[in-house]
């Protein structure tokens, strides 16, 4: 089933609420963004986006018709759910001000599999919080541990029984060539985060980047970055499954920015990773 296309406007809080440092982790180098926004930025940011889309939107419908789109708010590059309550509510009360006024539609945060509690969710929803996503990045235990994610797949599993008891959309991340990762781990991660039957994923090969601990890992040869074509493949298999699983693959590599390319390393980049993915499977691979 085809998913309609929603405005999302991002709001990064590098770091924030991460409680380990994980191996590949570099959030200035992959947003831009070095900095919590205050209330007023963030009240700024939105009101910049609202503004350039409703003059759009209002010239499409007055030419062909169209109905307004679905619009979102979403709180990226940090562990939203693991900041304190109150930090979590002086976040989203300025974001859900545009949800009241009927700008906005609902809000969206992205944060790790064991931040997640029954306060959580009623915290959240009290502030039109609908989609929330899970940076899983793998399910086999030495995978995790050996990339400092500090959370385990049994984690990752009751996170999301929780969310989607509780109505939520729920979104799952995965990092295919972490430390400790073969194709068969990466192949099994998929088939478990399918099994969980998430409402979308997204797929960010890792890369070596500039200022994390993987860069020196992979500088004293302790970590060796996945050729592109080898994460090609291993893509490919993956997108298979979620394909067979009825469930999206949104986002396939980070997006390409200029200041992302200048801190790659090492490991499989390239700017049109999920065209060449998808050419590869149309080709019958």
């Amino acid at each position: 089933m085809a998913r309609k296309k929603q405005l999302i406007i991002p709001l990064f809080i590098p770091f924030s609420g991460c409680r380990h440092l994980c191996v590949f982790c570099n959030q200035a180098g992959i947003t831009g963004e070095k900095k919590v926004p205050t209330a007023t930025e963030i009240t700024a940011k939105i009101e910049a986006y609202l503004e350039t889309w409703e003059r759009t939107e209002k010239r499409n419908r007055v030419q062909e018709g169209k109905k307004r789109r679905r619009r979102e708010a979403a709180f990226y590059g940090g562990s939203f759910t693991a900041l304190d309550a109150e930090a979590q509510a002086e976040l989203l009360r300025p974001a859900y001000d545009f949800v009241l006024s009927g700008r906005l539609d609902a809000l969206r945060v992205s944060t790790r599999p064991d931040a997640i509690s029954l306060s959580i969710v009623e915290l959240l929803k009290r502030f039109s919080v609908e989609t929330i996503e899970l940076g899983v990045q793998s399910m086999d235990p030495a995978v995790l541990r050996l990339s400092g994610r500090g959370h385990t797949k049994e984690d990752t599993v009751a996170a999301c029984r929780l969310l989607k008891e509780h109505g939520f959309t729920v979104g799952l991340q995965v990092m295919p060539g972490l430390p400790g990762d073969t194709l068969a781990s990466i192949v099994e991660t998929a088939k478990e985060v399918s099994g969980l039957e998430p409402d979308f994923v997204r797929v960010y090969p890792t890369l070596v980047l500039k200022s994390t601990p993987l860069e020196k890992s992979y500088q004293r040869g302790e970590y060796k970055a996945w050729p592109l074509e080898q994460m090609i493949e291993a893509c490919t298999e993956i997108a298979k499954i979620f394909k067979d699983g009825d469930i999206p693959v949104i986002r396939m590599g980070l997006a390409h920015t200029a200041e992302l390319e200048s801190r790659v390393i090492a490991g499989p980049y390239h700017p049109a990773l999920k065209d060449l993915i998808e050419t590869k499977i149309g080709h019958g691979a």
